[in-house]
């Protein structure tokens, strides 16, 4: 049940199992996902899902009864303020499809969700085109907290690509100077 005190972490797993065991799988992406991995580093006030699989269309009927109704385009809750948003998919980081994520457990609950190396380089996408440096933030934190489940050599061969190797370079001195 979602409250008024629910966290963000709570709120994605209530959603997440809910839609999926009303035949919907939506996958936490965003600065949600990035809450999820590093939530003394970053706090996200809204949740983003991108619908993978969809069996039915009562989606909207599931996230009522959670207590959220849409409100222009998104969703808000009767008591939480953390809006839920289901950005068009397909789930993808700059030009990258994403076809497989983490599924974590929490006692019956699940929660779909980009795994941490996909998670950091969602967050450096904004920092590598348009120079948030907030992004870049968010991309450290995930990587400092989940650092034994990130792929470097994808980080690289991602930034390479979009033509952003000098802010690889960048992030991961970042990461290593917060290490040492």
């Amino acid at each position: 049940m979602i409250t008024r005190t629910s966290s963000l972490t709570d709120v994605a797993f209530e959603v997440c199992t809910a839609l999926d065991r009303s035949g919907t799988r939506a996958v936490l992406t965003g600065g949600s996902a990035a809450t999820v991995y590093a939530p003394a580093a970053y706090q996200s006030l809204d949740l983003d899902f991108v619908v993978q699989f969809k069996s039915n269309n009562n989606g909207e009927q599931v996230l009522n009864d959670l207590g959220y109704h849409l409100k222009s385009n998104h969703y808000v809750h009767r008591e939480n303020e953390l809006i839920l948003e289901f950005p068009p998919g397909p789930l993808q980081v700059g030009s990258d499809l994403v076809e497989s994520w983490n599924t974590m457990r929490r006692a019956d609950d699940i929660l779909h969700i980009l795994n941490p190396t996909d998670c950091c380089r969602d967050r450096l996408a904004n920092f590598l085109h348009w120079n948030d440096w907030a992004g870049l933030e968010q991309a450290v934190a995930v990587a400092q907290a989940e650092l034994p489940r990130i792929d470097f050599t994808v980080l690289k061969d991602w930034c390479d690509r979009e033509g952003q190797t000098e802010k690889f370079t960048e992030f991961h001195k970042t990461v290593n100077a917060e290490v040492d």
